[in-house]
C-alpha cells in the first residue's frame, strides 16, 4: 500500500494536507508514475482510518493542482503531464509549508531555528 504509516493527528497539519503531500511526494519520487491508479477514496479512507470527506477533499486538491485526474466510475489516476509551474502558487506553498513547520515545532516544544539548522545540515550531505 502506498500509505504504510498512518496520518498524524498531532502533526499540526490537517489530515487532508498530509494526504495531499504524501501523494505529491510519491509522484515526485517516482513511486507513482503517469497513468498509475490511486486507491479508491473509500478504500484509502478505511485504510488510513480517516473520514471519507478528508480523502475526497485531498483528491479534489490534487486534481485542482493537475497532479491527478478522476474519471467517473473508473477511479483516480496520476496525470500524464505534470501541472505547469505556477510561481505564485509555488511561493504560497513554500510559505504555507514554512508556517506549518513552525507551528508543528511549537506544538512539539522544538525550536524552529534548530529545525532550520538540521535542514541545512541535511541539504549539505552528498546524495547517495
Amino acid at each position: 500500500m502506498l500509505f504504510p504509516t498512518p496520518l498524524s493527528d498531532t502533526s499540526g497539519l490537517p489530515l487532508r494536507v498530509q494526504l495531499r503531500e504524501r501523494v505529491l511526494a510519491a509522484i515526485g519520487l517516482g513511486l507513482l508514475g503517469p497513468g498509475d491508479r490511486l486507491p479508491t477514496m473509500r478504500a484509502l479512507a478505511v485504510h488510513l482510518r480517516v473520514d471519507l470527506n478528508t480523502v475526497q477533499r485531498a483528491y479534489a486538491e490534487l486534481e485542482r493542482l493537475g497532479a491527478i485526474q478522476t474519471f467517473r466510475a473508473r477511479g483516480s489516476f496520476v496525470s500524464d503531464t505534470p501541472p505547469p509551474p505556477d510561481e505564485e502558487r509555488r511561493a504560497a506553498d513554500i510559505r504555507d509549508l514554512a508556517a506549518s513547520t513552525i507551528a508543528r515545532c511549537q506544538a512539539l516544544g522544538l525550536e524552529p531555528e534548530a529545525i532550520l539548522q538540521a535542514m541545512r545540515d541535511l541539504l549539505s550531505l552528498p546524495n547517495p
